[in-house]
């Protein structure tokens, strides 16, 4: 048990303090003031508006702990004769986090407890409300944590990151908030931390600027306060999802495009688009060409019938939508429970990086003809399943890319509601099975193909060869995510199973299956490599210095060289992204390029998203982005940055500093 909660004495509004999990001497844990109003009865926010009285608590603690600011959901709003208040009509919960000292003793309990002050409120009526609120921690390892939390954590507004710009003028408070364009808003609404600063009842106007969203409010009626920063939330859709904002005083550009606030469904539609087109491409972009030989024998069986054609072509879809909503599903939940992942997050994890190193080999193994896979059949005979694990291996190794289209539709989709995000992981997916389901369906495209024949195995052993430089690289990328050792390690293991390959293949070309000493041999190499390998992981060793000098990207650097007045390239990249690698050769890693950003002063900033970097992914997220690369120019003297292209070509980078 983490921990026993206590209730207060009954009330409209009943509170429960409850912890997620024991706690570690000198580590935090997460407490929850669970907050269940009666039906009819409403809480208030930390800033109740206009009326109404947020939560305070008087917290006893033992020595050495310490215990944060209460972090509340996102409120809702409530309009009674003309004042604006910031409720809770339903059961909520508003977290703190609890530090224990260093010395606490593991096996002992730490008590809690809070002496809590709230309103409680219907339309009508206002009654103070106070109690008593306990929990016990257990000291110790965390081990299972209460669950809800996830659902809590879940309705807390996520951090912006980047900080605003908020002005006064006239009668109006402008606030300038970066959100990417492609961000759609369903009914937002701007809910003021700072007290005495808008008038919480009047109209709120939302406009486009580029990627940035202007918010203005009529200022407060009575004694307006002009605060040195502005805290808000910005509630982006009616089931509740909003982001954290801090704003400074600065310049705010004239209001842009309105923005539809009951026209969400269109932005939506758009960025379902964008996936679907996002997807496409994947099909043409360099990080997808390894598992293209794949594709390609699929598509040249797939003219053998018609019926055939179409349940490959079904299943080969089914596979890919499924993985892409899979690795959406496990993305929204890791970051559901505070991690700072992102798109690609699965090849940050040096264990994926060998699995599909030993993958990739046994790939080039069959396409080179040395075994057959007897299930499900990747290369000679066509089948239902072995397209839909085609699909989900094209998935799984596509989708670490980001292109054109489908960075905003990846970017919108960690900030959207769960149900909405899912449907552009999906459509992503989608739009990348789309070329096969087309040619499946369409008896004209399959016509073009050439017939079956020798050519098919030919080609089946020339693709070897690509398949086989994935295998390299992926060697490449084992030794930077992990370590020299490591990857000598997944080496050895790839030998071992390709040795294991021949073996088999000798055995198919004597009509003999597997057999049960060969398979229990490699699951037992398999087993001891997955007991063994997570050991080695090392930090990798410094990657070598490019042609243009760079620093690593960190938000203090990017901080410190535009008070300096200076232009700032930022670029973030990764090992395994293939088109980060392309645009760095093609036009940043260039004499022209070097020559052009040192006679301009510009200060290179290099964000490398190999390994997880909680840093990096909150810069990407803030930004509007879910993976690599992603490319930013900030001019000098503090102008408004701007977003690069995913493709950059040397004349690009060198008209920047013109």
């Amino acid at each position: 048990m983490g921990a026993a909660p206590a209730a207060a004495a009954p009330t409209h509004i009943a509170a429960e303090l409850i912890a997620e999990s024991a706690v570690a001497p000198g580590q935090s844990v997460t407490l929850a003031v669970r907050m269940r109003p009666e039906s009819g009865w409403h809480g208030y926010w930390q800033n109740p508006g206009d009326a109404g009285l947020g939560m305070t608590v008087n917290w006893q603690l033992p020595p050495g702990a310490k215990i944060g600011a209460l972090r509340y959901p996102v409120p809702e709003t409530l309009l009674i004769g003309g004042l604006m208040n910031h409720v809770y009509n339903h059961d909520y919960a508003v977290l703190v986090d609890l530090a224990v000292p260093a010395d606490a003793r593991p096996g002992s309990v730490v008590a809690i407890k809070g002496a809590a002050n709230w309103l409680a409120c219907t339309d009508k009526i206002c009654v103070p409300e106070q109690g008593a609120i306990a929990a016990q921690v257990t000291v110790g390892e965390p081990g299972t944590r209460d669950s809800r939390f996830d659902g809590w954590r879940a309705a807390l507004p996520a951090p912006l990151g980047s900080p605003a710009r908020f002005a006064l003028s006239g009668d109006l408070v402008r606030i300038a908030v970066p959100l990417p364009g492609a961000v759609p808003l369903h009914d937002p609404h701007l809910f003021a931390a700072t007290e005495r600063v808008v008038d919480y009842a009047a109209t709120q106007t939302f406009s486009r600027e580029g990627d940035l969203l202007v918010v203005e409010i009529a200022r407060a009626r009575f004694q307006p306060d002009n605060p040195a920063q502005f805290d808000a939330v910005l509630r982006m859709t009616a089931a509740g999802d909003g982001l954290m904002i801090t704003a400074a005083p600065g310049t705010v550009p004239p209001s842009g495009k309105p923005l539809r606030t009951a026209g969400g469904d269109a932005s939506l539609s758009w960025l379902l688009l964008s996936a679907l087109l996002g997807g496409l491409l994947l099909n043409v972009m360099p990080c997808v060409f390894p598992i293209l030989s794949l594709k390609a024998l699929s598509l040249a069986r797939a003219g053998e019938s018609e019926a055939q054609a179409r349940a490959e072509g079904l299943a080969y879809t089914a596979g890919v939508v499924l993985a892409c909503l899979a690795l959406g599903g496990v993305l929204l939940a890791l970051r559901a429970g505070g991690e700072q992942v992102g798109w690609a997050f699965q090849l940050q994890e040096p264990m994926v990086v060998a699995a599909l190193l030993l993958l990739a080999v046994a790939i080039t193994a069959n396409l080179a003809g040395v075994f057959e896979f007897a299930v499900p059949g990747f290369a000679r005979e066509g089948s239902r399943k072995g397209a839909f694990a085609t699909g989900l291996l094209a998935a799984f190794v596509a989708t670490p890319c980001t292109g054109p289209f489908m960075a905003a539709a990846m970017g919108a989709a960690l900030l959207l509601p769960v149900p909405e995000a899912l449907a552009l992981f999906a459509v992503l997916g989608l739009g990348l099975a789309l070329p096969f389901l087309a040619l499946a369906f369409i008896p004209a495209l399959r016509a073009a193909l050439p017939r079956p024949g020798a050519w098919m195995d030919r080609f089946r052993k020339a693709m070897a060869v690509p398949m086989g430089l994935t295998a390299l690289a992926l060697v490449w990328l084992a030794s930077r995510v992990a370590g020299s050792g490591f990857a000598f390690a997944a080496v050895l293991l790839g030998v071992i199973v390709l040795a294991a390959l021949v073996l088999l293949g000798r055995r198919q070309r004597h009509g003999l299956g597997a057999g049960a000493a060969w398979t229990a041999g490699l699951a037992a190499v398999l087993a001891l490599a997955a007991l063994g390998l997570p050991g080695m992981v090392r930090e990798p060793g410094a990657a070598a210095a490019g042609m243009l000098p760079s620093t690593p990207f960190s938000a203090a650097a990017l901080t410190a060289a535009r008070a300096a007045g200076k232009p700032v390239f930022a670029y973030f990249t990764a090992d395994w992204c293939l088109t980060c690698k392309v645009n760095e050769a093609a036009a940043i890693e260039r004499t022209e390029t070097r020559d052009a950003f040192t006679k301009a002063g510009v200060v290179v900033l290099r964000g490398d998203w190999t390994r997880r970097d909680p840093a990096i992914t909150r810069y990407l997220t803030d930004q509007g982005a879910a993976g690599v690369p992603l490319y930013m120019w900030y001019p000098k003297d503090g102008g408004p940055p701007r977003q690069l292209p995913q493709v950059l070509t040397p004349a690009l980078l060198a008209e920047l500093v013109r």
